[in-house]
C-alpha cells in the first residue's frame, strides 16, 4: 500500500493532535492546581509496539519516559491477557525513572478485538504517603518516599477495581486528591482511545501504519543525517550538584559524547555511584534525558515520534546516579538529569560551534509548602521556579522561564495560591544583576517571597547548583547562583538551599532567590545601548554597568560618557586578556 505525503500529514499531524485533546482532557479534568493550573503532567498515544504516534507538549522530561512504561505494562500483563476496557498504573522509579509522586497510567487501544496501540499520561500526585507531607528532602531509601508499585490493574475490563482504588487512598494525606487526579488521567487515556478508534476507522488501521512506518524511516533518515554533519570524535564535560540532600558532599555528573558516522554515544560512566541521599535517578528517566539533550542539538524544530532517537544510545551502569537500584531514594531524580543535559550541551559546543548557549542552572527549585489551612484542613501545594537561562550566542537569555526539563510547566499564580491555601505572597520578581554579564546577558532569577497567614505551615526548600553554576562562555560571565533568606533582617536571619519542612511561623517571610544563566561573549563589547535599556528595565544597575560593563556614566540619570566609558572597556578588555 503506497502512502503519499498529504496523507502522511494529515495522519501525522491528527496523531498529535488527539495527544493534544487529551492533555487538555487532563488539565480540565484535575483536581490538584499542581496539574490544571502547573501542568505537572504529560500525555501521548503509541501503536501496539510501544513507538511513540503522538504527544502533546508538556514536561520533557516525562515525555521519553512513557514508552518505557507502556512496555512494562505490555510485559507484565501480556500473560494475563490485556483486555479492551483496562486500565494500568506505575510508579516504581527503577521501571519508569522518577520519584514515587509521578504515577503512569495506561490504557489499551482495540479495534475489533485487535490490540493497535495505547494511551499514556504521567501526572504529579501531590502526596503518595511518605515520611513527610508531599515530598522530602532527606531521604536515604525509596521506603520513606511513600507507596510504590511496580504495574497494577486499576480497571479490569471496564470494571474500577476498587480494592486496589481503596489501597492507594488509604496510603496517602490527600487521598481526595489523588483519587481525582486519578480518575482525571483515566478521563485522558479513554478520550485518546475513542479519538484513536475513530481516526484508524477513518483512514484504514493499514493506512495508517503504512503512513506512520515511513514517517518514522523520515525521522530516523533525518536524525542520522544531522549526527553525521557532526565531526567525528569524542566530546566530554564534568560538573557538580552541590549534594545529595543527606551530606554536602558533591555530586559527580561526567558526561563523555561519542560521535561515529550517523551515531551518537553518550556514556554517563565517570559520574558519580548512586548516593545515600535523595538524588538517584531510575535509568528510564536518564534515557529520557538523554534525548532531551539529543534533541536540542538535532532537529529541535521537528515534533518527535517512534523513528527518533534510533541515532542515540546511552551507557550508565547498573549502581550508578543514573541507573539506580532497590533501595535508592529518588525523590529529587531531575537535578543529575538537569546538570547532565547541560554538561552534554557543553561537550558538543566545541563540535557545534555558535549553537549552544552559555550553561544555565537547569535545576527544579523546588519551593514545596504543606500545612493546615483555617479549617484544619491538610493542604500541600509547590512549585518547580523559574530560573534565567544562558545566553545564546546571538540574544540574551530568557528571564525567570521554568527549566528546560519542565517544558511546558507553569509557575502557580500568586492569586491561586492565596486564594486556595493560608499563604501570603509578598513579592515574585525579577532579580536585578543577576544573569551573567556578556555581550549577550544571561537571564535574571526569580525572587519569591512568602509568608504563612496560619500557624503549622512548613516549607520544603531545594536549590541547587552553587558549585557548579550557570555558566559563562567566551568570555562571560557565571550567572548567580540561588539561595534562601529567613528572616531577612530580623534577629534570626540565615541563608540556606535546602531545608526539609522548615517551619514559617506566622509573620514571618522566607525570601527565596532562583538562579541567573551565564553570560556569552565578553561584557565590554555588549551594545551600550543594550545596557542603557537594562538599567531602565531594571535588570542591570547602574553600579554593575560600571564595574561590569564598563560604563561611564556622565551628566544626568542615563547619559553616557562615551570617552571615559571607551577607555574603562579597554582596560577591561586588557584585564582578561
Amino acid at each position: 500500500m503506497s502512502t503519499d505525503p498529504i496523507t502522511m500529514e494529515i495522519v501525522r499531524n491528527g496523531l498529535n493532535a488527539i495527544a493534544e485533546e487529551m492533555n487538555a482532557n487532563l488539565a480540565r479534568s484535575a483536581f490538584s492546581p499542581i496539574i490544571y493550573e502547573m501542568k505537572d503532567c504529560s500525555v501521548a498515544i503509541f501503536n501496539e509496539d510501544c513507538d511513540l504516534l503522538g504527544q502533546a507538549p508538556g514536561l520533557p522530561i516525562f515525555l521519553g519516559a512513557l514508552a518505557p512504561a507502556v512496555r512494562a505494562v505490555k510485559e507484565h500483563f501480556s500473560k494475563s491477557g490485556i483486555q479492551e476496557g483496562d486500565i494500568y498504573a506505575l510508579n516504581d522509579p527503577y521501571l519508569v525513572g522518577s520519584h514515587l509522586n509521578d504515577v503512569t497510567v495506561v490504557s489499551p487501544v482495540f479495534i475489533d478485538d485487535e490490540l493497535v496501540g495505547f494511551t499514556a499520561n504521567k501526572a504529579h500526585w501531590l502526596d503518595m504517603g511518605s515520611k513527610d507531607a508531599g515530598v522530602s528532602v532527606d531521604t536515604t531509601e525509596v521506603y520513606q518516599e511513600g507507596l510504590r508499585f511496580g504495574p497494577i490493574r486499576l480497571y479490569d475490563k471496564g470494571e474500577a477495581q476498587d480494592d486496589i482504588l481503596d489501597i492507594l487512598a488509604r496510603n496517602s494525606r490527600l487521598p481526595l486528591s489523588i483519587l481525582g487526579d486519578l480518575h482525571a488521567q483515566v478521563a485522558a487515556c479513554r478520550s485518546g482511545e475513542r479519538r484513536y478508534q475513530e481516526f484508524l476507522s477513518a483512514f484504514g488501521l493499514d493506512m495508517v501504519r503504512e503512513c506512520t512506518k515511513e514517517i518514522f524511516r523520515q525521522a530516523e533518515a533525518s536524525d542520522r543525517a544531522f549526527v553525521k554533519s557532526i565531526p567525528d570524535g569524542v566530546y566530554s564535560a564534568e560538573g557538580y550538584m552541590d549534594s545529595d540532600g543527606s551530606d554536602e558532599e558533591p555530586v559527580k555528573i561526567a558526561v563523555e559524547v561519542t560521535i561515529r558516522d550517523t551515531e551518537m554515544h553518550l556514556d554517563l560512566s565517570g559520574s558519580s555511584l548512586q548516593r545515600k541521599g535523595c538524588t538517584n535517578c531510575g535509568i528510564a528517566q536518564t534515557i529520557s534525558a538523554a534525548q532531551l539533550a539529543y534533541k536540542f542539538i538535532v532537529n529541535p524544530e521537528q515534533t518527535p515520534n517512534g523513528g527518533n532517537f534510533r541515532a542515540l544510545s546511552v551507557t550508565a551502569p547498573e549502581g550508578t546516579i543514573f541507573a539506580a537500584q532497590e533501595p535508592a531514594a529518588c525523590d529529587f531524580y531531575a537535578s543529575p538529569s538537569g546538570l547532565m543535559i547541560e554538561l552534554t550541551l557543553k561537550a558538543l559546543s566545541e563540535a557545534i560551534v555558535g549553537r549552544i548557549p552559555a550553561g544555565g542552572p537547569h535545576d527544579q527549585m523546588n519551593f514545596i509548602v504543606a500545612g493546615r489551612d483555617e479549617n484544619g484542613t491538610l493542604f500541600i501545594t509547590g512549585e518547580a521556579s523559574a530560573v534565567g537561562w544562558g545566553a545564546l550566542p546571538d540574544a540574551d537569555g530568557p528571564n525567570a522561564t521554568v527549566c528546560y526539563m519542565a517544558g511546558d510547566l507553569k509557575n502557580l499564580p500568586a492569586e491561586v495560591e492565596e486564594a486556595k491555601f493560608p499563604l501570603r505572597v509578598n513579592c515574585r520578581t525579577l532579580e536585578e544583576d543577576s544573569g551573567g554579564a556578556g555581550r549577550f546577558r544571561g537571564g535574571l532569577a526569580m525572587i519569591k517571597e512568602y509568608e504563612a497567614v496560619a500557624p503549622g505551615v512548613s516549607l520544603l526548600l531545594w536549590l541547587e547548583r552553587t558549585v557548579t553554576p550557570g555558566w559563562g562562555v567566551a568570555g562571560g560571565k557565571d550567572g548567580q547562583t540561588a539561595r534562601c533568606i529567613w528572616d531577612l533582617g530580623g534577629t534570626e536571619e540565615r541563608t540556606m538551599t535546602k531545608a526539609n519542612h522548615f517551619a514559617l511561623p506566622v509573620g514571618k517571610a522566607i525570601r527565596c532567590h532562583t538562579a541567573g544563566g551565564g553570560g556569552y561573549g565578553p561584557p565590554w563589547e555588549r551594545d551600550i545601548q543594550g545596557i542603557i535599556d537594562d538599567v531602565l528595565d531594571g535588570y542591570v544597575t547602574r553600579q554593575a554597568a560600571e564595574v561590569e560593563y564598563g560604563v561611564r556614566w556622565g551628566e544626568g540619570r542615563m547619559i553616557v560618557d562615551e570617552h571615559a566609558t571607551k577607555e574603562a572597556r579597554s582596560t577591561l578588555a586588557k584585564s582578561y586578556s
